[in-house]
């Protein structure tokens, strides 16, 4: 069973940064598809950010590419989520996920196990 617990959230103002973390447990990173969903009030959860353990391979929401960036460090088996340029509409509450197999998939019922969620509030 894998496990994810993320941190790092918290209220920053517009054109600021945060970097998230999902740290997991149960399991390396390097074998899972680590992936960073979020979902903000009255909206579905959308895809924000994934990682692949086939080759590190990345993929974004067009609308965090650029800003955004997905990274995972194997010995401390966490994923992280840094983000910049930050706008009022990334208000949300991001979650982590894993999936056993590559694809770096958009699509939240692909991925197997979540985190709790993190709060992040950006303040125009």
């Amino acid at each position: 069973q894998v496990q994810l617990v993320e941190s790092g959230g918290g209220l920053v103002q517009a054109g600021g940064s945060l970097r998230l973390s999902c740290a997991a447990s149960g399991r390396s990173v390097s074998a899972l598809t680590m992936g960073w969903f979020r979902q903000a009030p009255g909206k579905e959860r959308e895809f924000v950010a994934a990682v692949s353990w086939r080759g590190g391979s990345t993929n974004y929401a067009d609308s965090v590419q650029g800003r955004f960036i997905i990274s995972r460090d194997i010995a401390k088996n966490t994923v992280y989520l840094q983000m910049n340029s930050l706008k009022p509409e990334d208000t949300a509450v991001y979650y982590c996920a894993a999936d056993n197999g590559f694809i770096t998939s958009t699509i939240a019922r692909r991925y197997d196990y979540w985190g709790q969620g993190t709060q992040v509030t950006v303040s125009s």
